[in-house]
Parts: structure tokens; C-alpha cells; sequence
């Protein structure tokens, strides 16, 4: 019934936690496919450990390709996604696998979430309050859906398409958004997976001006009001950024885009 799906790149040192977090579920799940995109660390021999999982190695293309994969591998009516760095609660899935039972017409759920950072707990702002149902506005300024947090029908896919494997981050935003339009989310509104941070391979650490890639996404939905309202915002403050570091060739850009847009009608 549950398909999981855990990408990774060189993150053997955390894959164990994932997986067993995996196994230990209170509702065992169908099938446990690692994706590793392209890993040069111990990964493969530490997965020989767990012969239950199904992996695939594939050469290095990014976190929504192994997703995507993960996905057309998956032979289970419902996909989980977890990274490689997170961790479930033992709960999890019989949790989400019980509210769907009671809201047999919803395509897709997701948790509220712990986080800790260098070992210690962190108080979630409230910025990132989780909220169920039409989200599409709620969710455009930022993205609060943790992927591990999420489980989804596989059908859905069908109708708004994979995750965009031009996006480099922010893919679970965009991928977010254009179920958002169509479909609502249901959420169980309990903390049922740990995200952990402090690793310097994250990949929010590694890219500067999130908003960068968060425009591309919005550039999707501009026949939406609020969407290109949110989109003429970041690209206001990217513009600010630019200007303040003197970047001519990021200014030239943000100053044509935003011309393309506020002359734009609604």
C-alpha cells in the first residue's frame, strides 16, 4: 500500500537512521527504495545491511530525478518520501494511512515536525505553522511542507507532473504549488517525523538567495493574481540584493523581469 522513497548522495553517515526509522514503523510500509544519486562514500556497503530495501544507483542528477525515479519505481498505490537526513517517528505512516481512511477524498497529507540543530532542540517560528486544506496562497511566500513529512497518491502525478528537474532547490516548493492549484492538503496536525540541520551538506546551505529558484517556480501560476503579486515581491528584493552588491548582470536581469510583470495585466 506505502511505497517509500529516500534519495541520497553521500550521506551514509545518516542513511542508517533514516532506514531504520523506516523499519520501525508501527504499519509496515511495502517496499523501501533508496535512490543513490551518484554516491562516491560507503553507501552501497552499508545498504547490505538492509536486504529488504530495493536500491538503484544512478549517475549524480539532482534530488528531483531520484525522486522522480523513486516514484516510477514505486508499485504501491501511495508514495512516502523521506530524506536521507531525516527521520520518521514510529507513528508516521499509520497515522497518515488512518486520516486518509477518514478523508478517503484527499490525494495527499503531510505532519508538523520537530527540528533539531548541533544535537539540540529548536522552537519552530510561526512563520511555519502547518494548515490544511486550500493552501495555494498560504504556501506561496515560503515552503513549509517538509517532503518527509508527505505521503501522496501516485495517480496524482498523472495529472500535475514529477518533480521539475531544472530546479536545483526549491523543487518540493514548486512541485507543492501546482498540487496546491487543483487539489487541497490534508495535514495531521502532530510533529511525526525529526528534520535535523547543522550539516554542511544541506542543500539550503549550499545555495545563496533561495528566491533565485522560488521565482521560477512562481513564473508557473502568473495567470493567478496572488501568484504574480509574490512574484513581483521576490523579485523586488532580489533586485535590492543585486543592487547592494553591484551584481550588473543580476540587475539588468530582476529590472527587465520585473518590467515584464508590472506592465502585465491581471
Amino acid at each position: 500500500m506505502v511505497s517509500v522513497v529516500i534519495p541520497t548522495y553521500n550521506r551514509a553517515s545518516f542513511l542508517q537512521r533514516a532506514i531504520k526509522s523506516v523499519l520501525k514503523q508501527s504499519k509496515t510500509v511495502n517496499e523501501i527504495i533508496i535512490i543513490d544519486d551518484g554516491s562516491t562514500d560507503n553507501t552501497k556497503e552499508l545498504l547490505s545491511k538492509f536486504p529488504q530495501v530495493k536500491y538503484i544507483y544512478q549517475k549524480n542528477s539532482g534530488v528531483s530525478s531520484s525522486r522522480n525515479r523513486g516514484i516510477k519505481e514505486a508499485s504501491s498505490e501511495w508514495i512516502a518520501f523521506l530524506d536521507s537526513d531525516d527521520e520518521w517517528h514510529k507513528n508516521k505512516i499509520e497515522k497518515q494511512l488512518e486520516y486518509h481512511s477518514q478523508n478517503s477524498e484527499l490525494f495527499i497529507s503531510y505532519t508538523d515536525e520537530k527540528w533539531i540543530k548541533d544535537n539540540k532542540h529548536i522552537n519552530i517560528p510561526k512563520k511555519f505553522k502547518k494548515i490544511g486544506g486550500s493552501i495555494f496562497n498560504e504556501i506561496l511566500p515560503f515552503c513549509n511542507i517538509a517532503p518527509s513529512s508527505v505521503i501522496v497518491k501516485k495517480e496524482l502525478f498523472e495529472s500535475v507532473g514529477y518533480f521539475d528537474e531544472e530546479l536545483e532547490v526549491c523543487e518540493d516548493y514548486d512541485l507543492w504549488l501546482r498540487i496546491a492549484r487543483s487539489y487541497e492538503f490534508g495535514l495531521v496536525n502532530e510533529p511525526l517525523i525529526t528534520k535535523y540541520a547543522g550539516h554542511d551538506d544541506q542543500l539550503s546551505f549550499k545555495h545563496w538567495g533561495m528566491d533565485r529558484f522560488r521565482i521560477e517556480a512562481l513564473k508557473k501560476h502568473t495567470n493567478i493574481k496572488e501568484a504574480k503579486q509574490m512574484l513581483i515581491k521576490k523579485l523586488e528584493l532580489l533586485l535590492i540584493g543585486a543592487k547592494k552588491y553591484n551584481k550588473t548582470d543580476d540587475i539588468r536581469q530582476y529590472e527587465e523581469a520585473l518590467s515584464t510583470y508590472q506592465r502585465a495585466s491581471f
